[in-house]
């Protein structure tokens, strides 16, 4: 299991940590969230390789409660259905307007050329709602424009993002891809996560993690 910076990362405070697994040949960061004194935790983006996403749940001692979905790409959710069935815990995230993309995880992995499944969530998320991780709320942003149903995952107090592919060190997401939009990923950007405080660290899709204050000093996509 690899963590961020070699290390199990932990936000700001205690209370939550959060480690990396990078999966599949697209390195996507899928993450594992937990309360420190529950253990209770969630994965976020097992988009493949479930035995060792199964293998680092068991290394940190974590008690998966739920998976949460940033959006419905195949890197993010191509091991979501098999994972459900194996951790019997139900599948939170996107946003609905991403069911195209679930819907479509099968053609996606034949494309690629590995399995994913199509995956249906137990519960669709909107902007403003929030979810749980043992006593922990995170409070969900739709953030459009990477895919139509991308969100990021906000835990206020401890000033601390899961990204997915929408902003990353230096770069944001990808929009060439079908339903992506250019427009509506940097309105997103800089409605809904250049308001934050400078202070916010996140771990976002792919590569190294970043802080918004780094971003609006430095990213050349939004400054």
């Amino acid at each position: 299991m690899a963590t961020h910076d070699n290390t199990t990362m932990t936000a700001r405070r205690s209370g939550l940590k959060a480690a990396i697994i990078p999966v599949t040949p697209f390195e996507q960061n899928c993450s594992l969230i937990w309360d420190e004194v529950s253990m209770a935790g969630a994965v976020v983006d097992p988009g493949g390789d479930v035995d060792r996403i199964m293998a680092a749940i068991d290394q940190v001692g974590m008690l998966p409660e739920k998976i949460l979905l940033t959006h419905g790409h195949i890197d993010h959710a191509g091991g979501a259905a098999e994972l459900r069935e194996r951790l019997k815990v139900k599948i939170e995230g996107p946003h609905k307007a991403d069911k195209i993309l679930l819907d479509n995880l099968d053609a996606q992995g034949k494309s690629y050329g590995f399995a994913a499944r199509n995956v249906t969530p137990d519960h669709w998320l909107d902007d403003g709602d929030t979810v749980t991780v043992g006593d922990q709320t995170l409070e969900v942003l739709h953030c459009p424009g990477h895919s139509p149903g991308s969100v990021v995952f906000k835990h206020a107090w401890q000033k601390f993002l899961i990204m997915g592919d929408v902003l990353f060190r230096s770069s944001i997401g990808r929009t060439d891809f079908p339903y992506g939009d250019h427009e509506a990923l940097i309105n997103a950007i800089k409605t809904k996560l250049m308001v934050l405080d400078d202070a916010y660290a996140f771990i976002c899709g792919h590569g190294p993690g970043s802080t918004i204050g780094l971003e609006r000093r430095t990213n050349p996509y939004i400054k």
